[in-house]
């Protein structure tokens, strides 16, 4: 299932590199953050709520899943 992920608090490509690894973490797939969009899209079958937490775990914040 495809989500995306609505971040806040990524300033610099280390940033999209600590998230996309969180969600490599978690098994997701197909995984793309835009620093620029403030937003992650990847394809998951895991709950919202385990997705918000991999990446607030990282140090930012989770405003929005859909």
């Amino acid at each position: 299932m495809k989500k995306k992920i609505a971040i806040e608090g990524m300033s610099c490509e280390h940033c999209v590199a600590h998230v996309k690894e969180a969600l490599e973490g978690l098994g997701a797939s197909g995984i793309e953050v835009s620093l620029e969009g403030g937003y992650a899209v990847c394809d998951t079958d895991k709950p919202d709520a385990e997705l918000k937490s991999a990446i607030e775990d990282e140090g930012y914040d989770v405003t929005g899943i859909e």
